[in-house]
């Protein structure tokens, strides 16, 4: 389905194997994953943020081996 954009864009940073799509498109995969611990609050971004946090905990226990496969999307 087609899509009409009113107004600006902001693209910030796209780095790696990251993807920006402007168009349509039938599928997107990803070429490769990572896994990110952060704590609340850690990974926001905006223009105008404010993070109020009195208490952060985070669990680093993974019970399983692998998380995603991505060989078939290369």
């Amino acid at each position: 389905m087609p899509a009409m954009i009113i107004g600006g864009i902001k693209v910030t940073n796209v780095s790696g194997n990251g993807t920006v799509n402007m168009g349509d498109v039938l599928q997107i995969a990803p070429k490769s994953t990572t896994k990110t611990n952060s704590g609340a609050g850690g990974a926001n971004s905006g223009d105008f943020l404010q993070t109020n946090t009195f208490c952060s905990v985070v669990n680093l226990f993974d019970p399983d081996v692998s998380d995603a496969g991505v060989k078939g999307n290369n």
